[in-house]
C-alpha cells in the first residue's frame, strides 16, 4: 500500500462550476478504485480533494498496488438445462465453461444449489485482482465522463490531427503511487510527475513532484499555489475580516461570491481599494450588486450596514508595490458606479404611474397578455383580499402598490440589474412621497423569494404579494402550465410555497380556497371586462387602455381544485422538512383545513394527544368507525333517538359523547386545540366498551341507523383538529 496522488493541469476552469468538479473528481475516483478493492472504504474520511482555477487533483491514502484475488460463485444455468438425464454436460454448459476459460473436465468442481424455484448450477472462479494501473485508468476515464460539466469544449491535440472534448485544455497529467509512477493517459496526455505552480508568482515554472504526500507543500511553496479549495477559501476569509477591521468595517456576507472568487484565484491577496463618495447617493442595493456582480468586489459596510466608498479586492498577485493593482481595480468600478448613478437620476425623472403603459409592451406569457394586463388582474384580485382583510382603507392601498408594482420593468436601472425589481421600484416611489406602506409593498409584494427568506413588513405588502402569487398560479395552472417531473420553469412550487408560509406565518383570516376563488374571480373578471357595463369594473383599468383591447383567457374549470391539491401537497412537504411526522402531518392535512394560519397550533395539539395513553387505542377506533361510515349507502342520520338505545354500552357511549362533545367543541371554537383533543381520552372507555359488546349491524334497520347515527357523531367529534385514523398503526 502507498498514497495515491492524481493531477490534471488544464487551463482556467469556469469558477462558478470549480467546487461541484473538484468534489465530483475525486468522489468518483474513489467509488471507482473502492470497486476495483483498491482501497478499503474507510479511508474515505481521510480522501483530500484539490481544485484551483487550473487543476482537479484527489489524494487517497493507503490504496494497493494490486486488489487481492478471491473466489467468486459465478451462476452458470438450472440444472436440467446444463446437465442431461445422465448427468453429463449439455452442449450449452459446455459453451459457457469455455467461455470461462474452463473445459468440461470443470463439471465434477459444479455446485448444484436450489434459487427457490430450480437447482442451478454455479462454478466457483479465482478471480484475479484489479491491478492499480488497470483500476486507476478505468477511474480516470468514468471521472472524466462524469463530471459536471456545463459546457464542454473541443480542442486539437498537439499532433495537429486528433481533438477531444473537455471542459478546457488540458497540459498536464500527474499519477504518483508513494514516488511511483502509475503510467496511465488521459485527454491525450501520458501521466507523470511533473505539474505547474502560479503562472506568475512560483519559484520554478516546473515542479517535480517527489511523492503523493509532498503534492499540497510542494505546490504551495515551489508553485505558490494553495492546492485546497477550502484551505484558499478559509485563507480569503481570513485576510478579508483581517483588512476590514483595521478599517473598523466589515465585509459583506455573501457564501456564493466567496466561493467565485475562490475559484479564480490560486494565491488570494487581499487589497483595499475605494471609489467617490458622490456615488453614495445612488442606492447602495445598486452599488453593492454591481461590485459583485461584476467585478468579484468585497463591498465594506459601516456598524449600521450601510454601504461605505470602501471595497476588498481579491488578487491572484503580490507585487510588493499594490498600488498598480489597486489603481486599475479603482479606475475599472468607477464608469459602472457611474453608470448606476446615470440610470437612477434618469430613472426619477418618471414617476412610476406614467410608465405603466410601457408593460402593455412587456410580454408575459402568449396565453396570459403582457404584464400590463397581468397588473390588472393583480390589480382586482388585491383590491379583494385587502377589502376582506381590512375594509377600503387597506383595499385601496393595496390597489394602488398592485398597480405600481410592476412599473419599475421598465426602467433603465431594472433593465440593467433584473435583480433590483422591486427594490427599485420602492426607491422611486419613496422619491415621489407616496405612502411608506405601498412603496415597501412594491419591493415585498416578491418575497419570500426563496426559502427562508423574509415575508412583507406589512399589511399591504402581504395582500399584494398574496395577489402576485395566486395570479401566476391560477393563471399559469388554468391554461396547463403544471410543474412536472423536476420542471418547473414558472416556478409555481416557489410561489405555492410563497403562499404557504404568509398563510402560516401572518395567520391571516382568510381561507385558502376563498383567496384561490378571488384569484380565479380577479382574471375572469379582466379576462371578459370588455364585454362588461359594470362602470366598477372598468374603473380597475384606469386611463392606461382600452379595456377591450384586454386579451381574452379561457382558464381550465378544474383549476381551483388542481390548484388546491398542488398546494396541499407543496404544505405537506414543507411540514415534513420543518420536522413533523409523516402521520401527523396526514392527521391534518387529511381534513384539507381552510385556515392555514391554525396548522402550527393543530400539529401541536396532535403531537401531545399522541403522547396520551388512550390515543393509539382512539386513533385505532377511529379508523375502525371510517370504515364503517364508508361502507354505508345513503346519509347516515344526523341525530340520535335516545329511544332506540338499549345495550348499557351503546347508551354509556351516547352519555359519553353528549358530555364530552360540547366540551371538545367550546374549546376546539376558542382556539385551544390541544385541550379539546385531549378532552377525548374520556371517550377511550366507552368507545372500547361499545365495540365489545354492541352488534352495530343490527338485523332491525331502525335499531342499525340509529347506532350508525350514534357512530357518525363520535366520528364528527374526534375529527375536528385531525383525522386521528392517521395515527392508528
Amino acid at each position: 500500500m502507498s498514497n495515491l496522488l492524481v493531477e490534471l493541469l488544464v487551463e482556467e476552469l469556469p469558477p462558478k462550476a470549480l467546487k461541484s468538479l473538484g468534489d465530483a473528481f475525486s468522489n468518483v475516483f474513489f467509488n471507482q478504485l473502492e470497486h476495483f478493492g483498491l482501497v478499503l472504504r474507510a479511508e474515505i474520511i481521510n480522501v483530500k480533494s484539490f481544485a484551483t482555477p487550473r487543476r482537479l487533483a484527489v489524494f487517497i491514502p493507503n490504496v494497493m498496488s494490486k486488489a487481492i484475488d478471491k473466489q467468486v460463485a459465478q451462476k452458470l444455468m438450472p440444472a436440467s438445462v446444463g446437465l442431461d438425464a445422465n448427468g453429463k454436460a449439455t452442449p450449452a454448459l459446455v459453451k459457457r465453461l469455455q467461455a470461462l476459460g474452463a473445459d468440461e473436465s470443470a463439471v465434477a468442481k459444479l455446485r448444484k444449489e436450489n434459487d427457490g424455484k430450480a437447482d442451478v448450477l454455479f462454478f466457483d472462479v479465482m478471480q484475479t485482482g484489479a491491478t492499480l494501473q488497470e483500476g486507476l485508468q478505468k477511474a480516470l476515464d468514468e471521472a472524466l465522463a462524469k463530471l459536471p460539466i456545463p459546457k464542454v469544449m473541443t480542442y486539437q491535440l498537439a499532433d495537429g490531427w486528433s481533438s477531444v472534448n473537455f471542459v478546457r485544455p488540458a497540459h498536464g497529467l500527474v499519477a504518483l503511487h508513494g514516488s511511483e509512477i502509475v503510467p496511465i493517459t488521459a485527454l491525450g496526455l501520458a501521466s507523470g510527475n511533473m505539474t505547474q505552480g502560479h503562472r506568475f508568482e512560483a519559484a520554478k515554472p516546473i515542479i517535480t513532484l517527489k511523492n503523493a504526500d509532498s503534492y499540497a507543500e510542494q505546490l504551495k511553496i515551489e508553485g505558490a499555489v494553495i492546492a485546497s479549495f477550502a484551505e484558499r477559501r478559509a485563507e480569503i476569509e481570513r485576510q478579508l475580516n483581517a483588512a476590514a477591521a483595521k478599517e473598523n468595517l466589515k465585509p459583506i456576507a455573501d457564501e456564493a461570491l466567496l466561493d467565485e472568487v475562490t475559484a479564480l484565484v490560486e494565491r488570494p491577496n487581499v487589497l483595499l481599494g475605494q471609489f467617490e463618495e458622490i456615488y453614495l447617493e445612488v442606492p447602495q442595493e445598486c452599488l453593492i450588486l454591481t461590485m459583485k456582480a461584476n467585478q468579484k468586489y468585497f463591498p465594506l459596510l459601516d456598524a449600521n450596514n450601510k454601504l461605505t466608498n470602501k471595497f476588498l479586492i481579491v488578487s491572484n498577485i503580490s507585487p510588493k508595490d499594490p498600488s498598480a493593482v489597486i489603481q486599475g481595480n479603482e479606475r475599472v468600478v468607477r464608469p459602472r458606479l457611474a453608470d448606476a448613478k446615470f440610470f437612477f437620476d434618469q430613472d426619477r425623472k418618471k414617476t412610476l404611474e406614467s410608465r405603466i403603459a410601457g408593460l402593455d409592451k412587456v410580454v408575459y406569457h402568449n396565453k396570459l397578455g403582457s404584464q400590463g394586463e397581468r397588473t390588472q388582474r393583480v390589480r382586482a384580485i388585491a383590491k379583494a383580499i385587502g377589502q376582506q382583510l381590512g375594509g377600503d382603507t387597506l383595499a385601496a392601498k393595496a390597489d394602488q402598490a398592485a398597480m405600481l408594482a410592476k412599473a419599475d420593468l421598465v426602467t433603465d436601472m431594472v433593465g440593467e440589474f433584473p435583480e433590483l425589481q422591486g427594490i427599485m421600484g420602492r426607491y422611486y416611489a419613496q422619491h415621489e412621497k407616496l405612502d411608506d406602506d405601498v412603496a415597501y409593498a412594491i419591493e415585498d409584494h416578491y418575497k419570500p423569494r426563496f426559502a427562508g427568506d423574509e415575508l412583507p413588513r406589512n399589511e399591504v405588502g402581504v395582500v399584494v404579494a398574496l395577489a402576485d402569487k395566486l395570479e401566476t398560479l391560477v393563471g399559469l395552472f388554468g391554461i396547463g402550465e403544471k410543474p412536472t417531473g423536476d420542471k418547473d420553469p414558472f416556478a409555481l412550487r416557489r410561489h405555492a410555497l410563497g403562499v404557504i408560509r404568509i398563510l402560516l406565518e401572518s395567520n391571516l383570516s382568510v381561507d385558502i380556497d376563498q383567496l384561490v376563488a378571488m384569484a380565479r374571480h380577479g382574471i375572469d373578471t379582466m379576462a371578459t371586462l370588455g364585454e362588461e357595463e359594470d362602470s366598477n369594473s372598468l374603473t380597475l383599468w384606469g386611463t392606461a387602455r382600452d379595456s377591450s383591447d384586454m386579451q381574452s383567457i379561457q382558464l381550465n374549470p378544474n383549476t381551483k381544485q388542481n390548484l388546491l391539491d398542488f398546494i396541499f401537497e407543496r404544505l405537506t412537504n414543507n411540514l415534513q422538512e420543518q420536522g413533523f411526522s409523516v402521520h401527523e402531518v396526514e392527521a391534518i392535512i387529511a381534513l384539507r383545513p381552510r385556515r392555514l394560519g391554525y396548522i402550527p397550533k393543530r400539529l401541536e395539539a396532535v403531537r401531545e394527544f399522541a403522547k396520551l395513553p388512550e390515543a393509539p387505542a382512539l386513533a385505532a377506533a377511529n379508523k375502525r368507525v371510517g370504515n364503517i361510515l364508508k361502507k354505508v349507502e345513503g346519509e347516515v342520520k344526523a341525530e340520535v333517538n335516545a329511544s332506540l338505545l338499549q345495550e348499557p354500552a351503546e347508551k354509556a357511549l351516547a352519555a359519553a359523547l353528549g358530555n364530552v362533545k360540547p366540551q371538545a367543541d367550546k374549546l376546539f371554537e376558542s382556539g385551544d386545540y390541544t385541550a379539546s383533543l385531549q378532552a377525548l381520552a374520556a371517550l377511550k372507555a366507552p368507545v372500547d366498551d361499545f365495540f365489545d359488546n354492541v352488534m352495530v349491524n343490527a338485523e332491525d334497520v331502525d335499531l342499525k341507523n340509529n347506532r350508525l347515527a350514534l357512530l357518525n357523531q363520535l366520528h364528527q367529534a374526534m375529527n375536528r383538529v385531525a383525522d386521528l385514523s392517521k395515527l392508528a398503526n
